[in-house]
C-alpha cells in the first residue's frame, strides 16, 4: 500500500517511465516554457529530450509535470545534460528540477547539476558541480556572491552520462542524493519560499540537450 501511495495515480506519475513513453502518454501531458519537448531514446533509454525553444524568450526553461500539486515528498528521476551543439562557451549542461513551482511558474525553488563541471581538472569548477537556487530572488549570481559555498557542492559528474538524482522536500529543508549514494551531496535548511504546495517541472539552462527518464514523484501523506 505504501508503495502504492509513492505514486500519484499511475497514469500521472509512470508516463515519464520508458513502458509509457513506447505507447505514446507523454508529451501531451507537460506543459512547456521556453523549451521543446520530444521523445527520444537515449544511451539505451526511453526518455523525454528537452531543448531551448526557438527564438529563446524569457523566463525559465520549463517543462511542467501534468498532476496534483504537492508541498513535500521526494522526486526521483534518471537524467542527462550536456552542452548543446552550438552553445556558448560558458554552457555547462545545466539541468535538474523545479519543485513548489507556483501558477505561472513565478516563483519556485530548484536543484540542478553542471555535468561538465564534475569531472574538470579546476577544483574550483569541481565544487560547482550542484547548485540550490529560488526563483526569482535567489538566483545562482546572488547566492554565490552573498554566501559562497552554502547553496552548491561537488559531486562526481559525467556531462552527457545518464545520472540518477533524488530530492527530498520537508517544511524549510530539502536534500539532493545524486546516483543512489546513502548521504546527499547538498543540503538546504533555509528553502527560500515559504513552504507551500506547487508542481514539479523538468528544468534546463541556456546551451542545454537534456533528457529526462523514469520521473517519481512521492507526496508525503
Amino acid at each position: 500500500m505504501k508503495k502504492m501511495m509513492a505514486f500519484w495515480a499511475a497514469a500521472a506519475v509512470l508516463w515519464l517511465a520508458g513502458d509509457s513513453i513506447a505507447q505514446g502518454q507523454t508529451l501531451d501531458k507537460l506543459k512547456l516554457q521556453n523549451v521543446r519537448a520530444e521523445r527520444a531514446v537515449y544511451r539505451g533509454k526511453q526518455a523525454i529530450h528537452l531543448t531551448e525553444a526557438p527564438g529563446g524568450g524569457q523566463g525559465e526553461g520549463l517543462a511542467m509535470v501534468d498532476g496534483p500539486a504537492i508541498e513535500d515528498g521526494a522526486i526521483e528521476a534518471d537524467l542527462a545534460g550536456a552542452p548543446a551543439a552550438g552553445a556558448m562557451e560558458g554552457a555547462r549542461g545545466f539541468i535538474g528540477f523545479a519543485f513548489r513551482v507556483q501558477p505561472g511558474a513565478g516563483k519556485f525553488e530548484l536543484f540542478y547539476l553542471r555535468p561538465t563541471n564534475g569531472r574538470a581538472d579546476d577544483q574550483l569548477r569541481r565544487n560547482h558541480s550542484t547548485q540550490y537556487v529560488s526563483f526569482p530572488d535567489w538566483p545562482w549570481e546572488r547566492t554565490r556572491r552573498e554566501t559562497p559555498g552554502l547553496y552548491e557542492s561537488y559531486t562526481d559528474l559525467e556531462s552527457g552520462a545518464w545520472t540518477k538524482v533524488r530530492i527530498t522536500v520537508s517544511g524549510a529543508k530539502a536534500r539532493l542524493y545524486v546516483n543512489g549514494a546513502g548521504q546527499p551531496c547538498l543540503i538546504v535548511n533555509d528553502l527560500k519560499i515559504p513552504p507551500a504546495k506547487g508542481a514539479v517541472g523538468l528544468w534546463i539552462g541556456p546551451g542545454t540537450d537534456g533528457y529526462f527518464a523514469n520521473l517519481r514523484v512521492e507526496p508525503q501523506r
